[in-house]
């Protein structure tokens, strides 16, 4: 009877042990949460109007400018720029160009020149620039101007900043 009887405690206390163990032992799910609980400072609720309102912010952009000489860009949207005869479009760092009408040439300062994204192809000072090509400019101070052959304005799809000297 006594064997019995300390099976009975031994069992129980085992059963217990293990309820106890479990109950109190994280689960891996638990263990590995790095998520932080919605409404805290990690992770705070924020309005509708709060969001729209900081993509207006960052989505504002500026346009072309009228003072002399005149400036612009420096959006991230494609802004069509009309650059009269005899003008140059002088490109800050990164801006990219397509010419849609006209005649353009390569302005450089030096021999480098600009780069020539779907021929992948580098365009020196005086070259011809294609029209519809994508051309980015790696430097500032480089820029198109129209072809001395050719006596209408250009018409160009901006992105970035520019002067137009």
């Amino acid at each position: 009877m006594k064997k019995y009887a300390l099976r009975i405690v031994l069992a129980v206390v085992l059963v217990g042990a293990g309820i106890i163990a479990g109950v109190n032992w994280p689960t891996t799910l638990e263990a590995e949460s790095n998520a932080a609980v919605p409404g805290t400072a990690d992770d705070p609720v924020v309005t509708k109007s709060y969001v729209d309102e900081q993509i207006a912010k960052a989505g504002s952009g500026s346009g072309g400018g009228t003072t002399q000489p005149e400036t612009g860009g420096g959006s991230a949207k494609l802004e069509v720029v009309s650059v009269p005869n005899g003008k140059t479009l002088i490109a800050n760092e990164g801006t990219e160009v397509v010419v849609r009408a006209g005649k353009a040439v390569v302005y450089s300062t030096d021999a480098n020149g600009i780069a020539d994204l779907t021929d992948g192809k580098d365009l020196t000072k005086g070259k011809s620039v294609p029209a519809n090509h994508h051309i980015l400019f790696p430097r500032a101070g480089r820029g198109v101007t129209t072809d001395p052959s050719y006596t209408k304005s250009l018409t160009l799809l901006v992105r970035g900043s520019y002067v137009i000297q």
